[in-house]
């Protein structure tokens, strides 16, 4: 492929029309799936070690970010995290476009954060077609394990998603937000600065 060529499929991705496999295929030395096999190998008593290759790995990471291992990625460095991260185990990011996390941000356990999704019409999945949206995720959120974010969601300062759930619209700032697919069900207000609990059903 020529540069040229290169440069039509970046933009036809910027727009989130739908792209294959073989067209991306240039963009392979931008994946850092060895340095993350690495990563997950690397005993709790290597922290050095970890922050290291985790600089390496991701397009930019903050101050006193945790991420445990194990977390997966499909490039890595399309990953953008702010600082006082907190990711907990088996994060994915599916991150054939950025995503972007901003600081102090918490996530729970077995998450997914998927920039990317596949046309309904099987025809159009040939060569693992697919279209790609950037996440972005404020300041303060924290996300309930086991949840799903999707292509081109932006959940915003200091939300809460609710476990579980599967989030495909954007979410607004300050809200506490549950279910499949995910609804905001109320506002986080000065009477959360003392209670415990997010709301009725468990986040």
């Amino acid at each position: 492929m020529t540069d040229s060529h290169h440069e039509e499929v970046l933009a036809r991705i910027a727009k989130g029309l739908v792209y294959t496999e073989s067209e991306a295929a240039f963009q392979a030395p931008l994946r850092r799936t060895e340095e993350i096999f690495e990563y997950n190998r690397t005993p709790p008593s290597a922290p050095e070690k970890r922050r290291t290759l985790l600089v390496q790995i991701l397009g930019s990471v903050g101050e006193r970010t945790v991420l445990l291992p194990p977390f997966h990625a499909g490039f890595g460095s399309n990953v953008h995290i702010g600082d006082d991260f907190f990711g907990n185990v088996n994060l994915t990011f599916v991150d054939d476009v950025d995503i972007r996390i901003g600081n102090d941000v918490m996530i729970a356990p077995s998450v997914t954060l998927t920039t990317t999704g596949h046309p309904v019409h099987p025809t159009r999945r040939a060569d693992f077609g697919r279209f790609s949206e950037p996440i972005v995720i404020e300041d303060e959120v924290w996300i309930g394990s086991n949840a799903v974010v999707l292509p081109g969601v932006h959940i915003g300062y200091g939300s809460v998603i609710g476990a579980g759930s599967v989030v495909s619209h954007d979410i607004p700032p300050m809200t506490v937000a549950l279910g499949t697919p995910c609804r905001v069900v109320r506002h986080i207000t000065d009477e959360d600065l003392t209670t415990r609990t997010a709301g009725p059903e468990s986040v």
